[in-house]
């Protein structure tokens, strides 16, 4: 659970979040423990810059001409959606998981309607996941329209839909795999996440109408 204070007393604080992912298949739990602490450098990241734009707000140094305050708030960006997609990621991924959504649930009715059939969604999903380029696959949902939609997200903030929801989150960083598999395995890894897919996470998220993300 994330906590945190007001920018202008003092920097926001995220705490890494705990996930209890051994046994997973074709996942190693190696994979996942060296996953996880990179995982860790994000947080840090996180507060240290937060910690360092308060101190320069404080000190009168926040300004669009100063080098140093644009590069820090240019990273903002980057090392938070590190964290949070991260969240996401783990956080859908269970052992001894279904290879598919329940065909009566709601996710499987809300992909059929976007994509034709669980099978076509699949397919675009594994195709984007295997996009030359270091990023995720992330599949959304327009609050406005119901609609599913898959997307590249380039690094962790490139190509994320504003407002959108993410329902289903897949890492295809080399660092999510090449303890497991080589960089040019990762189709392999592709067919390692499908197994290891929390459904019940996915439709949750699908049928939250709150406002949030894992790290709160």
């Amino acid at each position: 659970m994330a906590t945190y204070s007001s920018r202008t007393s003092a920097a926001n604080t995220y705490t890494e979040q705990a996930f209890d992912l051994k046994g997973l298949d074709g996942i190693s739990d190696g994979q996942i423990a060296e996953h996880l602490q990179l995982y860790a450098g994000y947080v840090k990241q996180v507060n240290l810059l937060n910690q360092e734009l308060a101190a320069m707000l404080g000190r009168g140094q926040a300004s669009g001409k100063s080098p140093a305050f644009a590069e820090l708030t240019r990273r903002l960006g980057f090392e938070y959606n590190g964290m949070i997609l991260h969240q996401y990621y783990f956080s859908n991924l269970r052992s001894a998981a279904e290879p598919q959504p329940p065909s009566t649930s709601g996710l499987a009715g809300a992909l059929i309607q976007s994509f034709g059939s669980v099978e076509q969604w699949q397919a675009d999903f594994r195709a984007i996941g295997e996009i030359r380029g270091v990023g995720w696959v992330i599949l959304f949902q327009d609050p406005a329209t119901g609609r599913l939609t898959n997307h590249w997200i380039t690094l962790h903030q490139d190509g994320v839909p504003a407002g959108f929801k993410p329902l289903l989150v897949m890492d295809v960083w080399e660092h999510a795999f090449m303890r497991d598999y080589k960089a040019t395995e990762r189709t392999q890894y592709i067919e390692a996440f499908f197994r290891n897919i929390d459904w019940a996470m996915v439709e949750r998220r699908l049928q939250d109408t709150g406002v949030g993300h894992p790290a709160g």
